[in-house]
C-alpha cells in the first residue's frame, strides 16, 4: 500500500475584517457558527497587521470584508488576510464580498482609462482566493474578471417582498433609474406583477455624479414608483429621476438599493426628497452621521448565509434564486 489514508471530516472557519463587524456577527449567528478570533491593528504609518488565533490548517475558510469607507483601506485588509489564511494553510479560501469596491470602474469609456474593477478582482486571486461570494455586482461581467468560481448573489426577493407587503400592488410601477438597469426592473416586475417605466438620463462625462434628466418613458401618473438601483452614492442620480416621477404625476415614490454608499452630500438629498422611503441592505454599514427617518435598512445575512452553507455543503447557490 502506498499513501496515507484520512477519515477526517471538512471543517468550516468564518472570519472577518474589522469594516462591518455587525453584518459578519449577523451571517455567523445564522450559520451557527463564532467569528474566528482575529488579531488585527494599524501600525503608526497605515501598515495592517492581521494574525488569526486558531488554526485554519485544512478548514475551508469564508472571509467576509465588505469594501466601505475608507475603501482602499478595507481592500489591502482583506488582501492581507487572504495572504494570511493562504499561509496558514487553509484547505480553501472564499472571500465574502457584500459590496464590492471600484465596481463601477468595469469598462474603459474614454482612452487611457483603467478597468479598477479587474484589478481587484486579480489582486484577489494572487492573495490566494479561491472563490468570490458576492451580492449585486454593478455589471453581470465583472464576474468574469476572477479566474474561478463566482458566486452573484441578489437582494432583489428580500427588497421586492417588502416593498409588495406595503403597497397596492395594482397601482404599482417598477422604475430603473437609467437604460442600464432595465434588465434589473424587468426582474422586478415578474416578481410584482408590475409595469416597467425608465428614466432617461444622460451623465457629464467630465463632471462626477452629475447628471440632468430627460424624460419618463411609462405611465407613471397617478401611480405609486418603485425606483430599483444597485447603489446609491451622493444621491444624486436617483433623487433627480424621483424629482423627474413626480414632475410626471406620480402618486409616490419608494427608492431601493442594494448597497447604501450614502457619501458626501446624501444625507441633505435623502432628507429633502419627496421620496417617502429609502431602502437599502445592510451589505455596508449606515453612516452614523445620517439621520433620515425615511430610511429602512434590511438585513442581507440570511442570503449569505445560505449562500455559505450551499458553498460549504458542495450545493447550488444558483438554487436559491431559482424562483426568480
Amino acid at each position: 500500500m502506498t499513501g496515507i489514508k484520512t477519515t477526517g471530516e471538512k471543517k468550516m472557519m468564518f472570519f472577518s475584517g474589522r469594516a462591518h463587524p455587525e453584518l459578519a456577527e449577523e451571517v455567523a449567528h445564522q450559520l451557527g457558527v463564532g467569528v474566528v478570533p482575529t488579531k488585527a491593528f494599524d501600525f503608526a504609518n497605515g501598515e495592517i497587521y492581521v494574525r488569526y488565533e486558531e488554526s485554519a490548517r485544512g478548514a475551508d475558510c469564508f472571509l467576509i470584508q465588505s469594501h466601505t469607507a475608507p475603501i482602499n483601506k478595507w481592500i489591502m485588509e482583506q488582501l492581507i488576510m487572504i495572504d494570511a489564511l493562504k499561509r496558514a494553510s487553509a484547505r480553501s479560501i472564499t472571500v465574502i464580498v457584500p459590496f464590492y469596491g471600484y465596481a463601477r470602474q468595469d469598462k474603459k469609456h474614454r482612452g487611457r482609462e483603467p478597468i479598477s474593477a479587474r484589478l481587484i478582482a486579480d489582486m484577489m486571486k494572487t492573495a490566494g482566493a479561491d472563490r468570490i461570494l458576492t451580492v449585486d455586482l454593478h455589471t453581470d461581467q465583472i464576474q468574469g474578471f476572477f479566474d474561478g468560481p463566482v458566486d452573484h448573489l441578489f437582494a432583489l426577493p428580500l427588497l421586492a417582498d417588502y416593498v409588495g407587503s406595503k403597497v397596492d400592488r395594482s397601482k404599482l410601477t417598477v422604475v430603473s433609474p437609467d437604460a442600464g438597469r432595465v434588465r434589473v426592473a424587468d426582474r422586478w416586475c415578474d416578481r410584482l406583477g408590475a409595469p416597467l417605466a425608465i428614466v432617461h438620463k444622460r451623465r457629464d462625462k467630465d463632471v462626477a455624479n452629475q447628471v440632468t434628466v430627460h424624460e419618463v418613458v411609462g405611465e407613471v401618473e397617478g401611480r405609486v414608483c418603485v425606483l430599483v438601483d444597485d447603489m446609491i452614492d451622493t444621491g444624486g442620480t436617483i433623487c433627480a429621476a424621483a424629482d423627474a416621477l413626480f414632475a410626471h404625476g406620480a402618486e409616490d415614490v419608494i427608492v431601493t438599493a442594494t448597497h447604501g454608499v450614502l457619501s458626501g452630500p446624501a444625507a441633505d438629498r435623502l432628507k429633502n426628497s419627496p421620496v417617502s422611503e429609502f431602502v437599502f441592505t445592510n451589505t455596508l454599514p449606515t453612516p452614523g452621521e445620517l439621520e433620515v427617518d425615511k430610511i429602512t435598512v434590511l438585513s442581507i445575512a440570511p442570503t449569505i448565509a445560505n449562500a455559505v452553507r450551499e458553498v460549504f455543503e458542495d450545493g447550488s447557490v444558483t438554487s436559491l434564486f431559482d424562483e426568480q
